[in-house]
């Protein structure tokens, strides 16, 4: 299932949050992707391509 977590209709519900989520960070620029361990737990890795991000 790790392959497949931003694929849509994948999950228990309707299998689009992550998928949508994907596709709006892609909008502006922004990767997401799983980077966890299998078996211990999901974790996520957002790169920001540099000057699209503003720190006040």
């Amino acid at each position: 299932m790790k392959k497949q977590i931003f694929s849509r209709e994948v999950g228990k519900n309707t299998g689009l949050g992550l998928f949508l989520a994907r596709e709006i960070l892609a909008i502006t620029g922004i990767t997401i992707e799983e980077t966890g361990t299998e078996g211990k737990g999901a974790q996520f890795t957002m790169t920001i391509p540099e000057g699209k991000y503003r720190i006040e």
